[in-house]
């Protein structure tokens, strides 16, 4: 083993006989629970009540997780709607013997969209302000909680970099290898730390929050930015896009209306505003 290479494996869940406990579901609970606390002070801070606070929490897990496994299943794995359909909404395969999964195979560009649809609905039935305020302040705790859902791919071993020809990476012993591989899980982990940092910084520290869609613009621009350029050394996860388009792999595609949409809400929907307010 050289230096720089770096052997991984690592135990994937705690057995407790009756249930086993996925430390990959566990991250996922880190990033709601942080999310949580997170959400709780910008509420304060926004004078916004307890029971609000409640329903946004059950809103987004709900919304995300779902939106998450079924861009997965569509972008990705569409023979799942066929082959063990009620593996995609339960932590369960059914197919070749009924075993416990987790929620395996989530897909961020799904979750994005879910996020926003149920933002939508919990701004209609709840908060009653606009979609954009409640997806300015949303997306700060979001970018951390994709911290950890990529330290839980890193820990199954999955979403892998392609091999680096070097003695640089990490080998992902399970997979029964001995090449080390860009470990770009890690690599998107790092980066949306300071993707948080940024928006959390941007929210206390100026006055961007008051530019409605500002911050929702600025999350797509800056967590689809580090997506793309990271999907350009992960193993390809096909999809149709891929097969059908070429030159970028799914991933990239799919990240680039998402930034288009973030520089529309960061520039142009500022300027429609002004436009708005001085024909008034």
């Amino acid at each position: 083993m050289y230096a720089l290479e770096f052997v991984w494996d690592p135990i994937k869940f705690i057995d407790l006989g009756f249930f086993k406990l996925h430390f990959y579901s566990m991250m996922w609970i880190v990033a709601f629970v942080l999310g949580f606390i997170i959400t709780k002070r910008i509420y304060k801070n926004e004078n916004q009540s307890e029971e609000a606070l409640d329903s946004l929490f059950i809103y987004s897990v709900i919304g995300i997780m779902l939106g998450a496994r079924l861009g997965h299943v569509i972008f990705y794995q569409p023979e799942l709607i066929t082959d063990d359909f009620f593996s995609i909404f339960l932590p369960f395969k059914f197919k070749g013997g009924f075993e416990f999964t987790g929620f395996q195979g989530l897909a961020s560009h799904g979750a994005a969209i879910a996020m926003i649809i149920a933002m939508y609905i919990y701004n209609k039935k709840v908060l009653h302000k606009s979609v954009l305020w409640i997806l300015d302040r949303v997306v700060i705790p979001v970018a951390l909680g994709a911290v950890f859902v990529r330290l839980g791919n890193f820990i199954n071993s999955e979403i892998i970099g392609d091999f680096t020809g070097t003695d640089f990476g990490v080998v992902f012993k399970q997979l029964g290898e001995t090449e080390p591989r860009h470990p770009a899980q890690l690599y998107e982990a790092f980066f949306y730390i300071f993707v948080f940092l940024i928006l959390f910084y941007t929210y206390w520290k100026t006055k961007k929050s008051e530019q409605q869609g500002f911050l929702f613009g600025f999350f797509l621009v800056l967590l689809f930015t580090v997506r793309f350029f990271v999907e350009s050394v992960k193993v390809s996860q096909g999809g149709f896009l891929e097969e059908n388009l070429g030159l970028f792999s799914t991933g990239q595609w799919l990240s680039i209306p998402f930034v288009i949409i973030g520089l529309y809400f960061m520039f142009l929907h500022k300027s429609k505003n002004k436009t708005t307010n001085a024909s008034n």
